[in-house]
């Protein structure tokens, strides 16, 4: 367990790390419009530069190593999922497909059905 002395430096150090990354980004701004008479391939590897610099800072906040913890714990998850074979998907699909026939036919006749009774009692059909 952190001690209460250590949460606040992390605390502390946590909003320094944040206004690294909202200076970096004002950076990347300012300078992507002083040089917008450069060629774009330049600047979108300019970006992307700063983008790997301002993850990387990111990454060492509070919030950022709980986003990662998230992500590792959903990769596990996500092997241990049991994924259909090609057969049983291509089933399932067909399954799907025909049901969808068969309820937009039912929907047609119903309101073919519909249709004729509102005609017949607003008197157009005699």
């Amino acid at each position: 367990m952190m001690s209460k002395l250590e949460f606040q430096q992390s605390d502390r150090f946590n909003w320094l790390k944040w206004l690294i990354i909202s200076l970096l980004l004002v950076a990347g701004i300012v300078a992507n419009y002083y040089y917008s008479a450069q060629p774009w391939p330049l600047r979108l590897l300019g970006w992307l530069f700063l983008m790997m610099i301002v993850l990387f800072v990111a990454a060492q906040t509070e919030q950022g190593k709980q986003t990662l913890n998230f992500a590792r714990e959903a990769r596990i998850e996500l092997r241990k999922v049991h994924w259909p074979t090609r057969q049983e998907t291509m089933q399932t699909t067909l399954v799907v497909a025909a049901m969808v026939v068969v309820l937009a036919l039912v929907l047609w006749g119903i309101d073919g059905i519909l249709m004729w009774l509102i005609s017949w009692l607003m008197g157009q059909r005699g």
